[in-house]
């Protein structure tokens, strides 16, 4: 017996934390029972059904994609606007993004049908760096950085220390590139961190995510996860 988000997860459904959603929001049924309550068990012999779909365990597959600006990081989007999704027509796994990048952000972004997996690199107590190079408007000053170092106040709480370089610096424009580091994963933390600090962002990529990188990939393309590279990701988030 296990708990029936736990099992959702595993089968490539969506994430723990996504499936209890499904579950609250009356889509599950567990033998023809519409299921509710998040603390239900089930076994191997119940059928288990999502929007009146029975789901089946799923071999587990890893993908990284180079998402492109103006893609949304989601499964649908009401807009019908291009999604993450758009780039695995061929994929039959019920993929789905870890975490998400902003509309007009570009990078590096995780697809999984693993909900465990999903939960272990996106829970907050799990700290997995996530680098990012910016375009921003104007120079900032060493007192600036500094204060992405020690952390900023969005909201009232202050953010984790950041890593930062600067990488480029264009006075005749007045703009610079800077590389942030960072391991939480607020919404718009990168954009609003820099705007804290007076130098909104023009331009916004994710080029890292802990050791895995852009490199071999144009703006699109994709290619699987190797066994290390997920071993060595889940060893990262819960050591």
């Amino acid at each position: 017996m296990e708990r029936l988000q736990k099992l959702m997860a595993r089968s490539g459904v969506a994430s723990r934390r996504k499936s209890e959603t499904i579950i609250q929001t009356g889509r599950v049924k567990v033998n023809g029972k519409v299921v509710t309550e998040l603390g239900t068990k089930v076994s191997v012999s119940d059928e288990v059904m999502v929007d009146n779909v029975p789901i089946g365990k799923e071999e587990l597959v890893y993908y990284l994609l180079y998402k492109p600006r103006g893609v949304i990081s989601s499964v649908k989007d009401e807009k019908k606007r291009k999604t993450v999704m758009d780039f695995f027509p061929e994929i039959k796994e019920r993929i789905y993004p870890v975490g998400r990048l902003d509309y007009d952000t570009s990078g590096l972004i995780l697809m999984t049908n693993d909900g465990d997996f999903d939960n272990y690199l996106t829970h907050p107590k799990y700290e997995v760096n996530k680098t990012y190079v910016a375009k921003i408007e104007g120079i900032p000053t060493n007192e600036e950085l500094k204060q992405l170092r020690v952390g900023v106040k969005l909201k009232g709480v202050k953010t984790a220390k950041a890593k930062t370089n600067l990488i480029e610096q264009n006075p005749k424009n007045n703009t610079s590139v800077i590389q942030l580091t960072i391991h939480e994963g607020r919404n718009h933390e990168v954009k609003n961190m820099l705007a804290a600090v007076n130098h909104p962002v023009k331009k916004l990529k994710r080029e890292s995510y802990a050791f895995l990188n852009l490199r071999g990939l144009k703006v699109g393309e994709w290619r699987p996860l190797k066994k290390y590279e997920v071993d060595k990701l889940l060893e990262l988030a819960t050591n």
